[in-house]
Formats: C-alpha cells, structure tokens, sequence
C-alpha cells in the first residue's frame, strides 16, 4: 500500500531523520574544531563527509524501493509473457490426427565427460577427477 503509514515506514524514517540530525551535529563540530587556530584540514574533509553519511540511510531507503518496483515490474512483464506465450505456442501434430498446442522445449543433451586415468594417476585421484567433471558437465545444463 503506497499512501499507508505502517510502524515499520515510520521507525524506517525515524531512523533516517535521526542518522541526519546526528551526521549534521557531528558536521558542526568538526566545523568548530576547523574554525579554531588548532584545526586542521582534516576537520574541514570530516565537515563534508558527515552529512554524507546521515543521507547514506535515506538514499539506501530510496533505492531499495526502486529496486522492489523493478522487481515488480519484472515479475509483471514474465507473467504477461506467459500468458501471452500460450496462445503462441506451435501446433504438435498428434498420431490421432489433429494438432494440440503445446510448448515446444529444446532438448538439451550433454556428454559426460570421462577423463582417462594416466598410468602413473592413483585410481581414486581418477575416480575423483571423473566425479569432478561430472558434475560439472551437469551444471553446465
């Protein structure tokens, strides 16, 4: 729900304005600690980096919505592709006679692959080896 208030939306501000009030309190301190005869050019870098860092939760806020609207939107776009798929789908002819629409998969076959055991290999470093590639030849579908 967009427009809701929920407790979670409010702690998740909270938390924001408070990161920034705090960042800018350190700011201004360190401007303080600059502005003095003991201060430092360092004090002036900590003047602009705090308030960066209070901002830091609110842009994080920001672009995880953005993330979980594209997510959405993506989740949208698959369904509608499936629905649409459906009806586009190739005509199978059946033995009975007559066509049956239905999704035409690619087959997908792949070799296992052996490696030959060399003669100076120990046999279960082989037996390893093959299980290895194995198994990797199945990720690899």
């Amino acid at each position: 729900m967009p427009g809701t208030i929920t407790p979670k939306r409010a702690a998740i501000a909270l938390t924001c304005v408070v990161s920034l009030v705090v960042c800018c309190g350190l700011a201004y301190w360190q401007w303080e600690r600059f502005s003095h005869a003991g201060g430092t050019f360092q004090n002036l870098g900590y003047v602009f980096q705090w308030p960066l860092f209070g901002l830091f939760p609110a842009f994080m806020v920001w672009r995880f919505r953005k993330l979980e609207a594209s997510r959405r939107a993506e989740a949208a776009d698959d369904s509608a592709d499936e629905t649409a798929g459906s009806t586009a789908e190739e005509p199978v002819n059946r033995p009975g006679g007559g066509s049956v629409a239905e999704p035409v998969e690619p087959v997908v076959t792949v070799e296992p692959v052996r490696a030959p055991a060399h003669h100076d290999e120990d046999d279960e470093l082989a037996a390893y080896n093959r299980m290895l590639a194995e198994l990797h030849a199945r990720d690899q579908r």
